[in-house]
């Protein structure tokens, strides 16, 4: 196919790229509301289910920009190889697509929970993707992301979620002392509380999650749970931990889809 069939980005002075480019870390996100989907899988699915999300793709290859499923209206440009590979961070070789970063707006945690509502602190922004993955899997409502969490829409983030931000109603909450009138019922991931084996989950709750190697503040006032282990090893991953207590509430409730 003909380049010309598409504009074509060549400088690293362009206003666009120069956005795009920003789009690589929190500030750039947070200063644009935009982000960048990467994925050959994530980026044709995320076309078909959500097309209204995105208004522009990118790509060095038209051949691949052709191929796409584009919806009505996007725009579609070609960049220069090395300014492709520039924004194409985890090495997909694949068309990126500009979204716009949903609305978030603050949760009232003094207002009783509706469902299995998460309450998160992960700052690793690919840990947050891969438990953003379970939350949607197990039939979380709400995801609840404290001042210390980091961008749900963090490239890292993206890649590992696999577009399961898009099944979430994202809500931003305080930080850690912010937590002190949280309505419940309430509870926490810790290695010293109760067994969650054969806990009865409420159907509706919050389950709060700590920092990674940091764990929940200990004053925090929430009933605490553990996930039971051999020992062998002196905690878990603290997205492993929550995927694990996100399975037994999902469990508990008799597998039934979200909202019954």
């Amino acid at each position: 196919m003909r380049r010309d069939r598409y504009r074509l980005i060549e400088s690293p002075q362009n206003p666009g790229f120069k956005l795009w480019d920003s789009l690589l870390d929190r500030r750039g996100l947070r200063r644009h509301g935009r982000f960048l989907l990467a994925g050959r899988k994530t980026v044709p699915e995320a076309l078909e289910r959500h097309p209204d999300r995105f208004g522009t793709v990118l790509a060095a290859d038209p051949d691949q920009l052709d191929a796409l499923p584009l919806p009505p209206g996007i725009e579609a440009l070609l960049l220069a190889p090395a300014l492709f590979e520039r924004l194409d961070v985890t090495g997909t070789g694949f068309p990126l697509l500009v979204g716009s970063v949903p609305a978030m707006p603050a949760i009232d945690l003094s207002v009783p929970p509706v469902g299995l509502e998460l309450v998160c602190a992960l700052g690793d922004p690919a840990n947050l993707g891969a438990l953003m993955r379970s939350a949607a899997a197990f039939g979380v409502r709400t995801l609840i992301l404290l001042e210390e969490a980091a961008h749900p829409f963090h490239p890292k983030c993206l890649r590992a979620a696999a577009n399961a931000q898009f099944e979430l109603a994202l809500r931003t909450g305080p930080g850690w002392r912010g937590l002190t009138g949280i309505a419940g019922p309430v509870f926490g991931l810790d290695g010293g509380g109760r067994d969650l084996t054969d806990f009865d989950w409420p159907a509706d709750v919050r389950l709060v999650l700590g920092e990674e190697g940091q764990g929940l503040p200990p004053d925090l006032p929430v009933e605490r749970l553990a996930v039971p282990t051999t020992g062998a090893v002196e905690s878990l991953n603290a997205m492993v931990a929550a995927s694990i207590a996100l399975y037994s509430h999902h469990a508990s409730r008799g597998r039934r889809p979200v909202g019954d």
